[in-house]
């Protein structure tokens, strides 16, 4: 096997505030017009923090409907995010132009199923970094089929491969639908993509894990992937990020602030390198930029107090172990690790609780136990140990159940902080 080439600069920028000990804080940012989008990264580079920018993509572009982006703009309509193909990469590589550097570097977060044209355009307007993968860019937000998806991606990874100057390519599989999926599944999900990325040429890649309802757990999940990816992708120039919780968010300032500090401090005590902050804004709307801006400083701020702290106690409830059979069991699959995750989602062995689309079996099941960890209550066919993670209740679950558990992040920090003492928010 060649030797790993050199980190590219979005890598080299994460290295360096590990360094010294600073947590990179990241926003989930895009704007329609040149104007919007320059300004949030200008924004965005000048916060009190590490920063590194993000460039969103809208909806239309996600799924390769740029006529409908094009008109959008030509009515002057607003976008929920940049339509980068649509402006073409000129016009973006302008946009960048005395922003992006060593010092601010810049990622497309995007969430297609079948991003060619996008990474042609990200590559040639001379973007740093992106994300997603072939499973967690497929199954939760199209109905592309899982082979289709694997094939594009291949080429895109390949694609990536060939720049002189290497684009970090980060795994959106510890994401997978936002919540209600066991940890050791979003693990392996993250780590299976980074070897996806691995054989396709890409050395400079990072995993990817969703803070979960209980803060112990996490602790625990994100020292397994840590682990993991050590195991796997050791030849690799990788790293970890954690996402603030992606699911239905707090309504209120002081519950949507709480949880975000919760992730802050997770994101510190774990030694996460880079974390996907969240606003006050996410349950209403899009956030504006100086809602993001402040929600960046925030969680620099809190993670910074936390750095200083001791090293939190991992609990050990059997995450890595569940982790590792996944990824071994999925590999022996195919011939190749596309290969394997097509066959394991066919027959079961990968399976995402609650997820719709047509290549996943929606067999297994998971619960928010009395603790708040998020525990299996059914595998199905995923091949976790029966000994370790499986609820002893099997009861059915209702609608108001599901309901009850999409919405206890929600409900917990909402409720539980709505009379308590809250940090300063502005």
């Amino acid at each position: 096997m060649e030797p790993a080439p050199g980190p590219g600069r979005f890598t080299r920028f994460i290295r360096q505030a590990a360094k010294e000990k600073r947590l990179v804080v990241q926003p989930r940012m895009g704007f329609g017009t040149v104007e919007q989008m320059r300004a949030g990264l200008e924004a965005v580079s000048e916060v009190g923090a590490t920063t590194v920018g993000t460039i969103t993509v809208d909806s239309f572009t996600r799924v390769n409907d740029y006529s409908s982006a094009q008109l959008a703009l030509k009515k002057g309509e607003d976008l929920n995010g940049f339509p980068l193909v649509t402006h073409g990469a000129a016009v973006t590589r302008q946009m960048l132009a005395g922003i992006a550097g060593d010092d601010f570097p810049v990622q497309v977060r995007h969430g297609s199923a079948l991003p060619g044209e996008l990474f042609e355009g990200l590559m040639a307007a001379g973007v740093d970094a992106t994300e997603g993968g072939p499973v967690s860019y497929c199954l939760p937000y199209s109905r592309v089929p899982l082979s289709q998806a694997v094939t594009a991606w291949a080429e895109c990874c390949e694609l990536l491969a060939r720049s002189r100057e290497p684009v970090h390519l980060e795994s959106f599989g510890g994401c997978m639908l936002g919540q209600l999926c066991p940890p050791s599944l979003l693990i392996a999900l993250s780590v299976l993509e980074g070897l996806f990325f691995r054989e396709h040429g890409l050395r400079d890649i990072s995993v990817s894990y969703a803070q979960q309802t209980h803060p112990q757990q996490d602790i625990e999940a994100i020292s397994a992937l840590r682990a993991l990816a050590a195991d796997w992708l050791g030849d690799t120039h990788w790293h970890s990020v954690l996402y603030t919780y992606m699911g239905v968010y707090p309504r209120t300032r002081r519950g949507a602030y709480g949880l975000l500090e919760t992730s802050a401090r997770l994101a510190a005590q774990s030694g996460t390198e880079r974390l996907i902050v969240k606003t006050a804004a996410e349950a209403i709307r899009i956030p504006s930029i100086a809602e993001n801006v402040h929600a960046l400083e925030f969680a620099a701020s809190v993670a910074e107090q936390e750095l200083a702290a001791e090293p939190a106690v991992v609990p050990d409830s059997g995450i890595y172990e569940e982790a590792q059979a996944i990824i071994r069991h999925t590999l022996a699959l195919g011939r190749d690790v596309g290969s394997a995750l097509i066959r394991a989602f066919e027959l079961g062995h990968l399976d995402v609780p609650f997820c719709l689309h047509q290549d996943n079996a929606n067999r297994c099941r998971a619960r928010i136990d009395g603790r708040g960890w998020l525990t299996w209550v059914d595998p199905g066919g995923v091949p976790i140990p029966r000994a370790t993670g499986i609820a002893a209740d099997r009861q059915r679950l209702t609608a108001r159940g599901l309901v009850d558990m999409l919405s206890y992040n929600e409900r917990r920090y909402d409720r539980e902080l709505a009379s308590s003492p809250a940090r300063r928010l502005s």
